[in-house]
């Protein structure tokens, strides 16, 4: 649940930047903002600011799409184990431990060992091998 909640909020503050633009620009059309800076005044154009935020829009809702997409995936892969390739290990808290050991912290499950059948017909094929020789 954490995840989502982070991707909610990174995209409310794209929500709440792309409003605030939009909100400059009809700021810009009612009060004629450039002529404070010594521009020439100019009267109010709504089909100019209607098309800035259209333009607004259209860039906001493939960056906001692309973002959740983009967020979702990362932590994604985030919630990956990292297993050692040699031992079996496991990184947990920054600290390699066994695969029992996580299972019993983790899920508050004991572990047993065993064999697979694939396992246990490929051993004894290698000591069929190993006997003939």
């Amino acid at each position: 649940m954490k995840t989502k909640t982070y991707i909610s909020r990174i995209l409310w503050y794209q929500g709440i930047g792309f409003s605030i633009i939009i909100a400059f620009s009809w700021l810009n059309e009612i009060f004629d903002i450039p002529n404070y800076f010594g521009v020439q005044v100019t009267s109010i154009n709504w089909r100019e600011c209607l098309l800035e935020n259209f333009i607004v829009l259209i860039v906001a809702i493939p960056v906001m799409l692309l973002t959740k997409r983009l967020l979702s995936r990362l932590y994604y892969l985030e919630d990956f184990l990292r297993i050692c390739a040699w031992c079996k290990k496991l990184e947990y808290n920054d600290e390699w431990i066994p695969i029992e050991t996580y299972f019993k912290e983790k899920f508050k499950t004991e572990s047993s060992h065993g064999i697979c059948p694939g396992c246990l017909e490929k051993t004894r094929q290698q000591l069929k091998v190993a006997q003939a020789e």
